[in-house]
């Protein structure tokens, strides 16, 4: 496992709403969003927004750690997410991993899991590699 990065550096939105990195290799991204009611719709449930936010930021992350050489950064082109359950409590938690690795495209997908283990949803992205500016 690499070190894991401080999100809040990284991605400041990810890091004012609380998303924390767990695990962070080119293989694997894992972070993690505390339930809190300053997340969350009503009801008590997580808000989507924050979910995909999770996703988002899990995502751009494995896609940063398997830029190609030369490469300036990356940055999210479309993004699909699937709610399928929902946050009450403890946390949600979000896995990425790559379904391409191209010269000019990352494909990633990503599950979001709640604190027992149920998905609750699973996101599809693609990130754009950036080429440096001239």
């Amino acid at each position: 496992m690499s070190d894991v990065p401080n999100v809040s550096q990284m991605m400041p939105l990810a890091g004012l709403l609380g998303v924390e990195a767990v695990q962070a290799t080119a293989e694997l991204v894992r972070m993690r969003l505390p339930w809190s009611a300053g997340v969350c719709t009503a009801g008590g449930i997580m808000h989507g927004g924050a979910i995909m936010t999770l996703a988002d930021t899990a995502g751009a992350l494995l896609a940063f750690l398997n830029l190609p050489e030369g490469a300036a950064g990356t940055t999210t082109t479309d993004s699909q997410t699937r709610f399928l359950g929902a946050v009450r409590g403890g946390h949600a938690e979000a896995v990425s991993r790559v379904l391409h690795k191209g010269r000019t495209i990352i494909a990633v997908d990503t599950e979001v899991r709640d604190s027992a283990g149920r998905l609750v949803a699973r996101t599809s992205q693609a990130q754009l590699v950036l080429s440096p500016r001239t």
